[in-house]
């Protein structure tokens, strides 16, 4: 018994920039794959952070579901329909799958979707924004319960000690009339090798526990440098061919990292030879997440 996605669906940033669009769409993709209908949906989990104009209410969670098609109706016989942002840099979707877990087990919603994305404030790209370190992407996981021995075992969490590492925030004080189209992001020399360390003691937890072989054993990893899901594979003694991460042409997915590399590689059969998926992720806190997938039979077919 235990948890799997269902479906994933993906959204790139073209004609909109805005995150609630994105995050929309990926959802609304993911239930079509999935032949699932929005009030099939009992739960929708938010993990994105960089939002359109900074939002900070209403939850950006409602706006999703809206866009999303998800409980829009309120009528008696309706089945209910709840959301909510769940914020933690780019451990957010591990965290939300920590959650999932506990609503899908106790048959309390037939489906939880959790959608992950980042944009930037202005809600578009230039020069002026150019060192804006993430890129504009949406992603979903539709996830349900199963009875079968496949899908997430448990959620292994790690928080260091000291600076965040990386820190993002709304200057009040000098930004003036234009905080809602500007964030500051600041990122300490060492933050990545602090994230790497975490990140590495989080997923010898998750092996630990299930002590799966290593030849069929993938992992995907967050992203906060480019190299980081190959350095983790590296001090964990994955091969490199059995890394797999999302593109990165347009920069970090940030929390949208995880969703990505998996669509990615579902769709290109890229794990036709593996049994498990090690997520990995570790973000600003500084904190890590990492939890084994074992894949269902049909993960080809999964996405």
């Amino acid at each position: 018994m235990g948890v799997r996605i269902k479906s994933t669906g993906i959204s790139r940033a073209g004609d909109t920039f805005s995150i609630v669009e994105l995050s929309g769409a990926a959802a609304r993709h993911a239930l079509e794959r999935a032949e699932v209908r929005p009030d099939q949906v009992g739960v929708l989990i938010n993990a994105g952070i960089f939002r359109d104009s900074n939002t900070v209410e209403p939850a950006v969670s409602a706006l999703i579901q809206k866009e999303a098609g998800i409980g829009l109706d309120y009528t008696k016989q309706d089945p209910r329909s709840f959301s909510f942002d769940l914020m933690n840099a780019g451990v957010g979707v591990l965290n939300a799958v920590q959650v999932a877990q506990s609503i899908l087990v106790t048959g309390s919603a037939e489906h939880v979707v959790i959608v992950s994305g980042d944009t930037h404030p202005s809600l578009k790209r230039g020069a002026a924004d150019a060192e804006f370190p993430y890129a504009t992407s949406g992603a979903a996981l539709l996830l349900e319960h199963t009875d079968a021995d496949e899908g997430f075992g448990r959620v292994h969490t790690v928080a260091g000690g000291g600076t965040p590492g990386i820190e993002s925030y709304v200057d009040v004080a000098t930004m003036g009339t234009r905080g809602r189209e500007l964030m500051t992001v600041i990122r300490e020399p060492d933050a990545e090798q602090r994230l790497l360390e975490l990140a590495a003691d989080a997923a010898r937890m998750a092996l630990s526990e299930a002590d799966p072989e290593q030849a069929t054993t993938a992992l995907i990893a967050s992203t906060p440098s480019a190299d980081f899901p190959e350095q983790l594979a590296a001090t964990l003694g994955i091969a490199p061919n059995a890394v797999f991460g999302p593109d990165l042409s347009q920069g970090d997915p940030h929390t949208a990292a995880l969703p990505l590399a998996y669509d990615a590689a579902v769709a290109n059969r890229a794990l036709d030879a593996f049994t498990h998926v090690l997520f990995v992720a570790a973000g600003a806190g500084p904190s890590a997440a990492a939890v084994l997938y074992r894949l269902p039979a049909t993960v080809g077919a999964a996405a």
